[in-house]
């Protein structure tokens, strides 16, 4: 695994982790655990052949990584009940996106 994957995979964590502490600090692990679970779209993967290709583009290649799924990911943002998941999945999109141009630019 290259070191952009393996930094890549701990923003995935990292990133959360910073805002459920910077954001919701009182109820810090279970905003975290809720940012978290954005990691649950990564499933499509399993749809790919290969299931995992260090220099693929999720973004708009899975079904999970497209734009009317990022748009539901933005309305999650809005009810309160599920803002955390849905912010969770937002940062799951753009640190794939920033992987995405992390690819391009290394090219």
């Amino acid at each position: 695994m290259s070191a952009r994957a393996i930094f890549h995979l701990f923003l995935h964590a990292a990133v959360p982790a910073l805002l459920a502490w910077m954001f919701w600090r009182k109820r810090f692990l279970s905003a975290w655990v809720l940012m978290l679970l954005g990691w649950i779209i990564d499933l499509d993967h399993l749809l790919a052949d290969p299931i995992y290709a260090p220099n693929r583009c999720s973004i708009g290649f899975h079904p999970l990584h497209t734009a009317p799924a990022i748009a539901v990911y933005a309305g999650l943002c809005i009810p309160k009940k599920t803002r955390l998941f849905g912010i969770g999945l937002i940062i799951h999109i753009v640190l794939d996106a920033i992987d995405c141009w992390w690819m391009h630019a290394g090219r």
